[in-house]
Order: structure tokens, then C-alpha cells, then sequence
């Protein structure tokens, strides 16, 4: 089912972008952040003895950290019924979804994902934050792993660190939404709902794989990479990636309306690639972008049970909307919804699936149609 978004016109986003609240390919900073609530958080952390990796290589211990808000509510035999999984974009961390513009928007009081009704689970990924990562000490040593041992992770993290066997609904932003794919195929009956933002269910190829490419020659063509152990970071590396990047989560309409001019857009340019600079770690980027290179749940669309509310931009420059794949793809999912956000100033590109106030509608039509 195909459902063009009627109501956008009424939304109303505020601009801004709270400071390290997305992904480095997010939507880029228009205005003031917004000052982050505090939200009552409980961190923890797991680790899986003997990973092993589809590789076929393995870690004696793979450490995964983790953020959950709320509290579980079981039923007569005791299992957990409001779960709610999360899963965070390259680059990003679980920390990302308590940015203003997506937690305000869902855990408050009467919000789709009130905490005090909903367990939240924000997991950062194999490869980010601060889960088991190139950076702690393997560099170009660890493990090459994809999309399927990140999901598996979270399985394991979910299952036997959280004690949850069933989720209330799984929700994913770009990388995350690839997830959300991955683990409804892989595990059918695990969920209720699956809410994807910002991808395609087929694999990682054209120019989407080209930018993610470039990252990664870039990195090696470096000659302070030193084959993955710089003392320091190459910088030539550093910059290009955070240059595509830049292009990448780019929102022309908010660029355009907040830097008309050559002197506005080259002083925000330089600010934004510091700032991704700053941050960015070339061993941690290089694998976080290969990491893709296995994806491709396009064969099991018909796998998954649950209802599937798919929702991408039209301002996205890594899932653009004139390729036409996922007005063909939702036509296999047998419970499947996609809705095309047509591009406006109120969207911000690629980053628009961390912005809920745009797509809440459809979460709360999802939520009560898996109920």
C-alpha cells in the first residue's frame, strides 16, 4: 500500500538540531539547538562471550552498550509486552534518540511512545559508541562485520541481557531501518510492528554505495592511515568523509533558506567539516560504511508477518525517491505500508527520520493497527 502524505502541510517542526544528537549523514544545523530534557535513563552493558562473526572471524568478548528508558510491563506468564527496540544510523549511538526533536516528540506524557507505558531499548551498535569498536585497540584488526552480526547482537542483547521475548514494535532510522528489515526477516515473530525510516529493502549499490566507497579509498589512500594504526588521524581521510557526508545528510531547501549566500554557506561548511572532524575516528567510519556490503533482504519481503509502516523523504540524497524501488518493494510485503514525505522546508533530507513530529502520524496509525 502506497499513502501520500496529506496532512505535512500541518506539521509543525521547529528548526534546529540538538549538538550530537544525530548520525554524522543527519540533517545539518539550521539554528539553535534546542536544550536536550532529561530524560531518566538507565545505561547498561552486555557482553557475548566468543562472537563469532558471519566472516568468520570472532572476538573472545564483544561488549555492547546500552540506554533504556521506562520499565518493562509483563503479562500472567511473565513476559515482557511493551517493548520497544530502536536502532540508531552509521555513525550514530542509541544516545542520538534523545535529541528534542525525537524524544520530545514520543516519550512525554500522551506521546506515542509515553515511557510510562513503553520500555524503550536504544542499543549502540557493533562498531559505534561506546559498543566494541576498531578504535578500542584492534584498529584494522577487528572483525569485519556486517549488518546480519549487528542484528544478531541485538537479538542476544534483547533476549538474554533484558530478558525480552517479544517486542511491542521495532523502529529504525537509516543503518537502523536497514535493521529493522534484517530482523523481521530473520526473526518473523519477534515483533508486532516494524516502522523503517530512511531506506531501501534492496542492496547497497549506484551512488549509494559510490559515496561509501569513496570513504573507504579515501582511508586507504591516506598514507598516515599506516594500515590502520595512526597514532594520529589522518587527516586528508578524515576530511574527505566528512565532506561526503556533508553531501550526503544534506536538506537543499534548508540549506538554501539558511545560508542564501556564498559568505553563509562557506563559513557553515567549515564549521560543519570541523566539527565532523572532531568526531570522527577513520578506522571506526571505514568499517561502519562496509558494514553494508552484505545487505540485501529483498528476497524475504514476504517473510515478514507484522504490520510494516515504511516511511522515506523526498529530499533524501541516499534513498532518492526517483529511483522508484520502494513503490515496487512494498508491493511484496504482505502487511506493508510506504509514505513518500514530499520534500518541503519542513523536511531535512536524510535526516528527516529523526525529526517525529513529520512522521508521528504514521506511528501512532501503526501502533494502533498492531495492536
Amino acid at each position: 500500500m502506497i499513502r501520500p502524505l496529506l496532512w505535512l502541510a500541518a506539521a509543525v517542526l521547529a528548526c534546529g538540531q540538538a549538538a550530537n544528537a544525530q548520525s554524522p549523514a543527519a540533517a545539518p544545523v539550521v539554528a539553535k539547538p534546542a536544550a536536550p530534557t532529561a530524560w531518566p535513563t538507565k545505561p547498561g552493558d552486555f557482553d557475548i562471550a566468543d562472537f563469532k562473526f558471519r566472516s568468520g572471524e570472532s572476538l573472545p568478548s564483544l561488549h555492547l552498550h546500552y540506554t533504556t528508558l521506562g520499565e518493562p510491563t509483563k503479562d500472567a506468564k511473565g513476559r515482557v509486552t511493551n517493548a520497544v527496540l530502536i536502532l540508531h544510523g552509521t555513525g550514530g549511538t542509541g544516545g542520538q534518540f534523545l535529541s528534542p526533536q525525537f524524544a520530545d516528540e514520543l516519550y512525554g506524557p500522551g506521546q506515542p511512545l509515553d515511557i510510562r507505558k513503553f520500555y524503550i531499548i536504544l542499543p549502540d551498535e557493533i562498531g559505534h559508541g561506546k559498543s566494541s569498536k576498531p578504535s578500542d585497540g584492534l584498529h584494522a584488526r577487528f572483525p569485519h562485520y556486517d549488518y546480519d552480526d549487528m542484528v544478531e547482537a541485538d537479538y542476544r542483547l534483547v533476549t538474554q541481557r533484558l530478558g525480552v521475548d517479544h517486542l511491542r514494535l521495532v523502529m529504525g532510522t537509516s543503518m537502523g531501518c536497514m535493521h529493522a528489515f534484517v530482523i523481521g526477516e530473520a526473526h518473523p515473530g519477534f515483533m508486532d510492528a516494524l516502522m523503517p525510516l530512511a531506506c531501501l529493502p534492496v542492496p547497497i549499490a549506484g551512488r549509494n554505495r559510490a559515496w561509501r566507497q569513496m570513504t573507504i579509498d579515501a582511508v586507504k589512500a591516506d598514507p598516515d592511515w599506516k594500515g590502520g594504526d595512526y597514532a594520529a588521524e589522518p587527516q586528508a581521510a578524515v576530511r574527505t568523509i566528512s565532506d561526503l557526508l556533508l553531501i550526503a545528510g544534506s536538506a537543499p531547501i534548508q540549506l538554501q533558506k539558511a545560508y542564501p549566500t556564498r559568505e553563509l554557506a562557506d563559513a557553515y561548511e567549515e564549521k560543519a567539516v570541523a566539527r565532523s572532524m572532531a568526531s570522527t575516528d577513520a578506522n571506526d567510519f571505514m568499517y561502519q560504511a562496509d558494514s553494508s556490503r552484505t545487505y540485501d533482504p529483498s528476497a524475504g519481503l514476504g517473510k515478514l508477518l507484522c504490520p510494516v509502516m515504511w516511511v522515506n523523504s523526498g529530499d533524501d540524497f541516499i534513498n532518492p525517491p526517483e529511483l522508484g524501488i520502494a513503490e515496487q518493494k512494498v508491493k511484496e510485503i504482505r502487511r506493508g505500508t510506504f509514505v513518500l514525505i514530499p520534500a518541503s522546508d519542513r523536511t531535512h533530507g536524510h535526516g528527516t527520520h529523526t525529526w517525529a513530529a513529520v512522521w508521528k502520524p504514521q506511528l501512532q496509525q501503526l501502533l494502533a493497527e498492531s495492536q
